[in-house]
């Protein structure tokens, strides 16, 4: 495991927190606070596995952004997310998750941004 394990990221809408690390895969924490959302975005290579721990988010997911499907989720909800993939989560409340993903890649390509990240 590497040393940036219980590292912790200010974001606009909360904030993630490393949990683990190794040569395949990154383990993180993510608090989005309710009514937040985070970015339309893709990972040319980054796949992504969350878990939801507590709360409800709405995930809107597809391949082109005016053909994403939209649903909601809840404690217990595994939602898996290949690269090139369109995605946007949006805490409904207060929301905790897991995500698991691929070794952290800085490869998010952003489509809209409430916080002008671009």
């Amino acid at each position: 495991m590497s040393t940036s394990a219980g590292r912790r990221v200010d974001k606009p809408w909360g904030h993630e927190e490393v949990w683990a690390e190794g040569p395949g895969y990154v383990g993180k924490l993510l608090i989005i606070r309710a009514g937040h959302r985070l970015s339309l975005q893709h990972h040319a290579q980054k796949v992504e596995t969350i878990r939801v721990l507590s709360g409800e988010l709405e995930i809107s997911v597809g391949d082109h952004p005016e053909r994403l499907q939209t649903e909601r989720a809840g404690p217990g909800a595994v939602i898996h997310i290949p690269a090139g993939l369109l995605h946007r989560m949006r805490a409904i409340t207060d929301l905790e998750l897991v995500e698991v993903s691929t070794p952290e890649l800085d490869d998010v390509v952003r489509h809209a941004d409430d916080y002008g990240r671009s």
